[in-house]
């Protein structure tokens, strides 16, 4: 149609379940689709090796931030500081209960930013440096948040990426100056984890190169929180995981 923008999208890319499928979601929406893999200083850099994986896997180009100075500031978290176990074997109502030492403070804050200065910069280049019409552009950043089988995360939530939305509006220029739409899209985040398995298996996601677990390693511990949603959703799903097989 002659009204349709020409969309630019920017997948935050962990390598994990969740958001590999996203980015597969975002391959099959269309426009140009690039991925954004950050290295906060976690614990281990097994997922950004998935992530690399990944993103050979769909096509698509992967940029790599190094942000390992995060772990130094958002430091009270069980993945960015030895300081904190890691929590293992709770079963789920345990996981519900609170905000778990595994949240990082604001990371999807920062991560969204980061996500949006590259979206932005992207977009600008059309404008500015390729002349392109600004009412003929879109952005869109894609996140693998979920917020029913997560713990507690407030970083999760609807309502904290709707608010983003509005912070990239106001504070962009791309917003402000040419009204260009900065939307965040979510696909995933109402879906139960069998429902992400199901979809991730419907797209051809390449689930078999994912890595989820807290921990590094040669293959997932299979205690932490993040590796017994994983098996609970594999097993609602009626399906094996991939990356279990692989490994």
């Amino acid at each position: 149609m002659a009204n349709e923008r020409a969309r630019l999208g920017v997948v935050l890319l962990s390598g994990g379940l969740d958001s590999t499928t996203v980015a597969a979601h975002a391959v099959r929406e269309g426009g140009e689709v690039r991925a954004l893999s950050i290295a906060y200083g976690q614990r281990h850099a097994r997922e950004l090796a998935a992530a690399r994986a990944v993103a050979e896997a769909l096509g698509i180009p992967l940029v790599e931030a190094d942000a390992a100075f995060y772990a130094r500031l958002a430091a009270h978290s069980a993945l960015t500081s030895s300081a904190f176990a890691v929590p293992a074997d709770r079963p789920g109502e345990a996981m519900a209960a609170e905000v778990p030492i595994t949240y990082v403070p604001l990371r999807n804050t920062f991560f969204v930013t980061l996500a949006a200065a590259a979206l932005e910069s992207w977009l600008l280049d059309r404008i500015e440096g390729g002349g392109a019409d600004p009412k003929g552009l879109e952005g869109v950043i894609y996140v693998g948040a979920n917020a029913i089988d997560y713990s507690g995360y407030p970083d999760c939530r609807p309502e904290f990426y709707r608010a983003m939305e509005e912070v990239i509006r106001l504070g962009s220029k791309v917003g402000s100056a040419y009204g260009v739409p900065v939307r965040i899209a979510a696909p995933i985040i109402r879906m139960s984890k069998a429902e992400i398995v199901r979809y991730g298996l419907e797209l051809g996601a390449p689930l078999g190169l994912t890595w989820s677990c807290y921990l590094g390693g040669e293959r997932p511990c299979g205690s932490c929180d993040a590796c017994r949603l994983r098996a609970a959703g594999f097993a609602a799903a009626g399906a094996r995981d991939p990356a279990l097989e692989a490994g």
